[in-house]
C-alpha cells in the first residue's frame, strides 16, 4: 500500500459519503427555506413550527432512501475489499 492508494480511498470514502448525506440534507434544505418563507410571511415564529416537519421529512427522506445508502455503502466496502484481497 502506498500513500497514492491511501488517498484514492480517502477521496473515494468522502465521496460516497457526500453521496449517501445529499438526498437527506437537500431535503432538510428545502423544507427549511419553504418553512422559513412561511414565517416571514405570517409573521409566527414558533420554533416546534420549523422542528417537527424538519424532523418528518427528514425521517421519511432516510425511509425513501435507505436502498440507496445501503447500495453505495455495499459497493464502497466490496471495493475495498477487492482491493485488500488484491494486495496481500
Amino acid at each position: 500500500m502506498d500513500v497514492s492508494y491511501l488517498n484514492d480511498v480517502g477521496r473515494e470514502a468522502v465521496q460516497t459519503i457526500i453521496t449517501m448525506s445529499a438526498p437527506v440534507l437537500l431535503v432538510s434544505l428545502i423544507v427549511g427555506v419553504i418553512i422559513s418563507l412561511f414565517q416571514a410571511l405570517t409573521q409566527i415564529q414558533e420554533n416546534t413550527l420549523t422542528f417537527v416537519p424538519k424532523m418528518l421529512s427528514i425521517y421519511f427522506m432516510l425511509l425513501f432512501s435507505m436502498p440507496y445508502m445501503i447500495t453505495k455503502l455495499q459497493i464502497f466496502v466490496d471495493h475495498l475489499m477487492q482491493h485488500i484481497i488484491h494486495h496481500i
